[in-house]
């Protein structure tokens, strides 16, 4: 009985260490983008189409260059009200038959207003992509824009702004932002409640007409293609007006310390954002600064995360990324962290930064948090067809070569040790850094002016 427990001992020993040890992983296989093709109408709107997997749905996704950065200065949100009323019908289509048509082709009209973008699109059976192809263009062309909904749609708005500016996290990122873009658009994220309840329809019809037409919008198309998509896109877009050229603002960062405290009385917790403008996509370090931000704190496994979250419990989940707009991008770390260690967080979050731009990582760290990124990367992009879209959209806003798809996974790889310490002694600079911090100031203050300079 001894033995065979013993037996069974040394087998389960076995099987841990097997566990524990597992054998090295192949080469990180890079990206391989299906061929695209592409077109321009005679309006100047651009389209893509692109085959993606044997399941018999399609994607349809245009992109109008109508976002909030295109709002004018005190009308904040315009752009989601506007996105919000397309949806409400067309000049031949109320918004239930436009709903009822969809769903008879298995998906729905969505509609969303973001940064540099207003998205129009869904995803249907493959089989009814033209006949899509055809309702998304009335919805884009001909919108009723119908004043008997405004009154409910500002309502939605409304509660959505009272949600969003009542968390602590929302508050840090429109203060961080404000900080870092002062009096720019890309710091305009939220209206008062006033201005919205004062929107008109003559407004929204304003918006609409100087930010939606062809040389605008970039439709991009994926899935199971079905033969006459190409045509009913053609029919369906060619007479849409061009409308105005696309334009993007400019950002122009401000680089120096600052510290933000914005009070939060009797709260248990501590919101902490820091972080500051670095090379966008276009630069030839935006890679080694995407390997940079996975292993500072952009992963589970990453130091900041380890230091504060695993070694000390000071928050549950803080992390790190970098925001990307056109031409412009932002390194950022995100902590709710206990009250009592608001400055101990801070204190360990510089610390890692501070060390990693005196010291090069090792290369088992470095390699984990590259095989993760090249990993991660081939999943996301063999979800769905969504994913394709989202990264040729990606690299065609920020006017990069479709090369960089699959170029993105051996660029990661080829990142040294030496360049990371490079990349963060050169733009990780904390005297440089924004940051914020929403929490009780009777309890936080005086932890965290050491800080300020």
């Amino acid at each position: 009985m001894k033995s065979l427990a013993m037996a069974v001992l040394i087998c389960a020993s076995a099987i841990a260490a097997d566990k524990e040890t597992p054998p090295p992983g192949g080469p990180a296989k890079p990206f391989k983008l299906p061929p695209t093709q592409d077109f321009t109408l005679p309006n100047g709107m651009s389209v893509t189409l692109v085959p993606y997997g044997e399941v018999p749905l399609v994607a349809l996704r245009a992109y109008v260059s109508a976002g909030t950065v295109h709002e004018p200065a005190g009308q904040v949100w315009i752009s989601k009200l506007t996105g919000q009323l397309i949806k409400e019908g067309t000049a031949s289509r109320s918004a239930s038959e436009v709903a009822r048509e969809a769903a008879d082709m298995g998906g729905r009209v969505e509609v969303s207003s973001e940064t540099e973008f207003t998205k129009v699109g869904g995803v249907v059976l493959s089989e009814f992509g033209p006949k899509f192809a055809r309702l998304l263009a009335d919805v884009l062309r001909n919108p009723l824009l119908p004043t008997p909904e405004i009154p409910r749609l500002k309502a939605d708005l409304a509660r959505d702004l009272a949600v969003d500016t009542a968390r602590p996290q929302t508050q840090a990122n429109e203060r961080f932002l404000q900080t870092l873009l002062p009096d720019q658009p890309y710091s305009r994220l939220y209206p008062s409640a006033a201005a919205l309840e004062g929107y008109t329809l003559e407004q929204v019809q304003a918006f609409y007409k100087a930010n939606f037409g062809a040389r605008r919008t970039h439709l991009y198309v994926a899935g199971k293609l079905d033969a006459g998509l190409r045509p009913a896109i053609e029919a369906a877009f060619r007479d849409w007006p061009g409308g105005s050229d696309t334009s993007v603002p400019p950002a122009k960062p401000v680089s120096m310390r600052s510290l933000q405290l914005i009070d939060r009385p009797g709260a248990e917790q501590s919101t902490v954002f820091l972080g500051l403008a670095v090379p966008d996509a276009t630069k030839a370090d935006f890679v080694a600064l995407l390997v940079l931000n996975a292993l500072l704190g952009g992963s589970f496994t990453s130091r900041i995360t380890s230091n504060i979250r695993e070694q000390k419990g000071y928050t549950y989940s803080p992390g790190s990324h970098v925001a990307t707009r056109h031409h412009f991008a932002v390194w950022m770390e995100m902590a709710d962290v206990t009250t009592a260690v608001t400055g101990a967080s801070l204190k360990e979050i510089f610390y890692e930064i501070d060390r990693l731009r005196g010291e090069a990582p090792g290369a088992v760290e470095l390699k984990g948090i590259q095989s993760y990124l090249a990993g991660l990367f081939i999943l996301q992009n063999t979800i769905s067809p969504d994913a394709i879209i989202a990264q040729l959209q990606f690299v065609d806003s920020q006017e990069l070569p479709r090369t960089y798809l699959s170029d993105y996974v051996p660029k990661v790889m080829a990142v040294t040790p030496p360049d990371i310490q490079r990349v963060a002694e050169q733009y990780l600079a904390p005297g440089k850094m924004t940051i914020v911090v929403v929490g009780d100031k009777a309890k936080v203050d005086e932890q965290v002016r050491a800080y300020e300079k």
